[in-house]
């Protein structure tokens, strides 16, 4: 059996909130869903023609290096995947249900 996927939301970790939302808003014409006005917020929700996209910091304001980390960029730990299922408590497909 096959989980029911039905959407997908995409966590990025980024490093400079106020340019990463000038990016996604301006050039790319997402629209923040928490109505907190930009940049001020550390996570947010974007979505544009049924796509979300979730942004949060890095780093902490206090904790911010000057430069972006190559290591943590180069492993891709600033990315992370949400599945929208509308049962999560239904049954699970067991290991040789994958295929």
């Amino acid at each position: 059996m096959a989980i029911d996927v039905r959407g997908i939301a995409p966590l990025l970790a980024v490093f400079d909130m106020p340019t990463s939302i000038k990016f996604y808003r301006e050039g790319l014409g997402f629209v923040s869903t928490d109505g907190k006005p930009a940049p001020q917020f550390d996570w947010v929700l974007l979505r544009l023609n049924g796509v979300e996209l979730m942004l949060n910091t890095a780093h902490d304001e206090a904790r911010r290096p000057l430069t972006p980390d190559p290591a943590r960029i180069g492993a891709h730990q600033d990315v992370v995947i949400y599945f929208g299922c509308p049962d999560v408590d239904g049954p699970t497909p067991t290991c040789g249900d994958w295929g």
